[in-house]
């Protein structure tokens, strides 16, 4: 229950009024025996300021133990002690700050509280999801880990506080490879006989000024076996297709090439070798794609200047230059990125663009640069451009769906980006992005 009490102001007033009427009247009182007025104020004056000394101590001794309370409490916060509440019994200026402490600790501990629920939670799901996460501080030592991370690279054991290099160092040399390795991607581990795949990706972000860095690994094994029996299967049904397509018609010409032998129609045979040659060379070409893909070597990156590739494309396809070409060098591999920019301006021409509408345009900066091929064409379908990437995937009639995967390979192995979109007014933009590494 809280007692209304007199403002400190009001308490101070009353102090100093009280010893002011109790020095007069001790003063009267003096004089009224001695009457001397000089001897009496100098008996009075001792008596009244002893009097009004006990009556300030008393006062500010209460005063004193509620301010100490609330600097006890105020320790208490900065040790994140939020549990202590201070007694406030009085309505005054230091029992409105008593109250106000204790709703500040009262808010305090129920946001603790909530934030304590919130990692709980935070930290169940973590380590009950199929996640490997891991996160290092700048020094790449440990401060949190998920139970499938401590399973992973300590057979179990907690990891925490630990420096991530030192552990790696005593594990498997795959693994150690794969997490020493800037780069996310794809890697595997175990033997011959089984292996498990997985895809590593990693953010640094920075927090309480120190830079931390995130990562994430995640099991592909299921996924990955199930998208690549998916793909083997779309490539037996293309190699089936394209072989039926070639071998049907030599298997009919070779039975009327031996039908015209018995017949002695020697001149007709001509045509007939010509026709197995053209399947034989259209077959040989289609197997010919399909290895290139598979045997892409990693790109041989050198200093190019710009004019000389764009003589080396010696292509006969139609295009134009927008622009200036930059003078500055770039760092990739010549060869690789001419055989994606003519697999570009070769569908440009093929897309019913006029040869004056398609367009080269080459840009550079410090950091990065763009090659841009355009045309005024049909464009892409929604279907088409949500699938043009894909292996295998092609919507002409004699395509074998290499081309457009083969480019993003050649790309995406000098860490840079192919995108595309069709353009307003018609047609389509298809963009190079590569970052300047090396020059």
């Amino acid at each position: 229950m809280k007692f209304p009490q007199l403002s400190l102001n009001a308490r101070l007033l009353l102090i100093v009024s009280a010893s002011i009427v109790t020095g007069f009247l001790v003063v009267a009182g003096v004089f009224h025996f001695i009457k001397d007025l000089g001897l009496a104020l100098i008996l009075g004056a001792p008596i009244s300021l002893t009097i009004s000394f006990y009556l300030i101590m008393r006062q500010t001794k209460a005063i004193y133990q509620r301010i100490n309370g609330l600097r006890s409490g105020l320790y208490n916060l900065i040790d994140n002690e939020f549990g202590v509440s201070l007694t406030n019994e009085y309505e005054d200026e230091i029992g409105e700050l008593l109250g106000l402490y204790n709703r500040v600790t009262e808010k305090m501990r129920q946001e603790r509280q909530h934030l304590y629920q919130r990692e709980l939670l935070l930290d169940t799901v973590i380590q009950n999801s199929s996640l490997y996460l891991i996160l290092t501080n700048d020094h790449g030592r440990i401060i949190y880990s998920s139970h499938q991370a401590r399973s992973l690279i300590n057979a179990g054991k907690p990891i925490n506080g630990l420096v991530l290099q030192d552990i790696l160092a005593q594990g498997s040399e795959r693994l150690k490879h794969a997490l020493s390795n800037p780069r996310d991607g794809l890697f595997t581990l175990g033997d011959a006989g089984s292996h498990e795949s997985f895809h590593l990706s990693r953010s640094n972000f920075t927090l309480n000024a120190q830079v931390h860095q995130l990562i994430l690994i995640k099991q592909m094994t299921r996924e990955l076996n199930r998208q690549e029996t998916q793909i083997w299967k779309k490539v037996i049904r293309i190699i089936t297709h394209e072989l039926n397509n070639s071998l049907a018609p030599i298997s009919s010409v070779a039975h009327s090439g031996a039908l015209m032998l018995e017949q002695g129609k020697i001149d007709n045979l001509e045509r007939v070798f010509e026709t197995i040659s053209n399947r034989a060379s259209h077959l040989a070409q289609f197997i010919e794609q399909y290895a290139t893909m598979a045997k892409l070597p990693a790109p041989n990156k050198v200093d190019v200047e710009w004019a000389s590739f764009i003589k080396g494309l010696a292509i006969g396809y139609s295009y134009e230059i927008h622009g200036e070409l930059p003078v500055e060098k770039a760092f990739f591999d010549p060869t690789q990125l001419q055989q994606v920019v003519v697999n570009l301006l070769k569908n440009a021409n093929e897309s019913g663009s006029e040869p004056a509408d398609i367009g080269l345009r080459i840009t550079q900066n410090s950091k990065a640069m763009n090659i841009v091929v355009t045309d005024r064409g049909t464009g892409m379908p929604k279907n088409v451009v949500e699938q043009a990437l894909l292996p295998f995937y092609t919507t002409k009639p004699n395509g074998s769906g290499i081309g457009l995967p083969l480019c993003r390979e050649i790309v995406e192995a000098h860490d840079g980006e192919l995108s595309y979109a069709n353009r307003e007014g018609g047609g389509l933009m298809v963009r190079i992005y590569l970052p300047l590494v090396g020059v």
